[in-house]
Formats: C-alpha cells, sequence, structure tokens
C-alpha cells in the first residue's frame, strides 16, 4: 500500500472535496494542516513540493501531486472502486460537467485569494464581498439543480465526483448565509451525502485544528 500524505487546510473546499474522495475509497492518510490564514503555503519548504503553493497536494510514496481534479483522477485510476468517474464517455461526460461546475466555475471566483484581492487591492467593502460569493454561488446553482437527474445523488444511486465536489460547496454557501430554497435537489443530495461516513468525516468539523 503506497504511503499517502494530504497537504491541506481543514476549510478549503478543494481539500474537503480531496478528503471525501479518499475516505470513499476506505484509503489510509497522515493528514498535515497548512493553514491559508498563517501563509504557510507560500513558504520555501512547501513550494519546493509545490511550485503553485496551493492545497491540496497528496504526496504519494514522496511523489508529489495537486489539483484536487487530478487527484481524485489519479485516485480513481489507481484505486478503482469504488468507481468516482465513470468508465463509459457519456456517463463520464456528465459527471465531469457536474463536477466542473463547481470546481471551474464557482469555486474559483470564491476561493480566498480571490476575496483578499477584492478586498485588499480593489477596497470592496464586506456586504459587496458578500453579494460577489452569492453571485456565482448561485448563478452555478441553478444550473446544477437543472442537471442533478433523479438518483439519490449527482453520481446516481453511488456517489461520484460530482458529489465530492457539490459538499464542500454547499458547506461554503451556508457559511456565507447564500439561500437554498431555489435548490432543493441540491439540498436533498447533500443531506443524502452527509448521512455517509465519509463525507462527515472530511468535514471542516470533523478535522479542524484543536
Amino acid at each position: 500500500m503506497a504511503s499517502l500524505i494530504l497537504h491541506d487546510y481543514f476549510r478549503s473546499s478543494a481539500s474537503f472535496r480531496v478528503r471525501i474522495a479518499l475516505n470513499l475509497k476506505g484509503l489510509a492518510y497522515e493528514r498535515v494542516e497548512v493553514s491559508l490564514i498563517a501563509g504557510e503555503q507560500r513558504s520555501d519548504a512547501y513550494l519546493e513540493q509545490n511550485a503553485q503553493g496551493f492545497v491540496p497536494m497528496l504526496v504519494v510514496d514522496g511523489e508529489p501531486m495537486i489539483q484536487s481534479m487530478a487527484i481524485i483522477d489519479w485516485l480513481d485510476r489507481s484505486h478503482p472502486e469504488p468507481r468516482l468517474i465513470p468508465d463509459d464517455a457519456m456517463p463520464r461526460a456528465v459527471a465531469l460537467a457536474q463536477a466542473q461546475v463547481v470546481a471551474s466555475d464557482i469555486h474559483p471566483l470564491n476561493n480566498l485569494r480571490v476575496l483578499k484581492y477584492l478586498t485588499k487591492d480593489l477596497g470592496l467593502n464586506e456586504q459587496t464581498k458578500d453579494r460577489w460569493i452569492a453571485t456565482w454561488i448561485a448563478q452555478g446553482f441553478e444550473a446544477l439543480e437543472a442537471m442533478a437527474g433523479d438518483g439519490r445523488y449527482l453520481g446516481g444511486e453511488t456517489p461520484g465526483i460530482a458529489d465530492c465536489c457539490l459538499v464542500p460547496q454547499m458547506y461554503n454557501a451556508r457559511r456565507f448565509e447564500v439561500p437554498l430554497d431555489d435548490y432543493p435537489r441540491l439540498v436533498a443530495i447533500d443531506a443524502a451525502c452527509m448521512e455517509l461516513d465519509a463525507f462527515r468525516n472530511a468535514h471542516p468539523d470533523a478535522v479542524k485544528p484543536a
């Protein structure tokens, strides 16, 4: 069994999605907290392994791997069961499209470095920053609600990569008090996911530093 060390930040949604994937695969890993607030991701030691200076980073037998979607794809290829990304072309495209609504369209506009830039460099006040956050979450969730299908999860009857992305984004939406009444399917899917240990044990409240 490969040695897995996950460098992450407890409240990072990209890290949260990787923790979910690792748990769904039933893989044991060591977790190393990288405080984004303290700027530990910009330390020389961290940048030597991860030139981008982001979390998460999964170190596999000493080999660093970055970007949450690439990490999840590696997990699926190296540990095929349970599948998180379908093999067949059309279901695979659907699953990745759902996942990318969050990972490519919502999350990058609302991550910590963007929010810091909006307030510190552009001088936006907190109220305007919150409007920015809510706008992009609402636009993404409106599309994802329409794409959700009829299954228990976004992945159908078993959770998949899209669910790994959805649940952390739902956590962020609630954290920033974004109304969710218009997304009943997403709320139901999030609730179904949170019934599973793999999701509960990956939650920021379960891993936050003491």
